[in-house]
């Protein structure tokens, strides 16, 4: 299971690459205007060009015509760009348009399992599940984690599938039991799966037993 860093900090973005802890980097126009050094779009070149990953960018515009258009200028800022689009009304007619031209498409807001299938049919690559916004209305979004990729692999879908910020270890883990090829994450979630509840006791004991061993005595020759 591969993890993507919902990050547009660049310190962030280096730090988990160089680890080997992100195979994506997931950016937001509201990730990309928090950094404010740079132009988003200046911003998002910059990323491109730092990790050779995919970068997936998200349009700002619900509406089919716009979407398209914009989806066509995200793809131009490099080749690793993944455009990420809301499945909304019409949603499919711009993810087939810029399939079809051989834009890689993430189709996003995808909350149950027929909602991927036809993503994935339309042509998009990847097909994100938010199952943090699933939990808060109080479904088992790991039921459609599981659910999806039941149907990908008996359709035989070409697609991939995405778990996005799912709160804790625990769930973590079951997002990747479930069937998903990958997990986004923020940077303290990241950071968070590095401890356990039981890590600093940990560290207190190995202190501890490093304090009380006997000091090695100097002979002298």
């Amino acid at each position: 299971m591969r993890i993507f860093l919902a990050s547009a900090s660049p310190a962030d973005i280096r730090w988990a690459a160089d680890n080997g802890l992100a195979e994506g980097i997931v950016t937001s126009p509201a990730l990309l205007a928090q950094e404010r050094a740079a132009e988003p779009r200046e911003l998002l070149a910059e990323i491109c060009r730092s990790v050779d990953l995919p970068v997936h960018a998200a349009v700002s515009s619900v509406d089919p015509n716009d979407m398209y258009r914009d989806g066509r200028e995200l793809a131009k800022v490099a080749d690793s760009i993944v455009v990420e689009l809301p499945l909304v009304d019409d949603a499919v007619v711009t993810i087939r348009r810029l399939a079809a031209e051989g834009v890689r498409v993430a189709a996003t807001l995808v909350f149950s399992a027929a909602q991927a299938l036809l993503s994935a049919k339309a042509g998009a690559s990847v097909v994100t599940i938010p199952v943090d916004q699933l939990d808060a209305l109080g479904q088992d979004s790991i039921s459609v984690v599981q659910e999806t990729r039941r149907l990908y692999d008996r359709a035989g879908a070409e697609c991939d599938l995405v778990a996005a910020f799912p709160q804790g270890a625990a769930d973590f883990t079951a997002c990747g039991l479930a069937g998903a090829d990958a997990v986004t994450l923020d940077i303290e979630a990241l950071r968070g799966l590095l401890v356990h509840p039981l890590t600093d006791r940990g560290v207190d004991r190995v202190l501890k037993d490093l304090s009380s061993r006997p000091k090695p005595r100097i002979t002298s020759v």
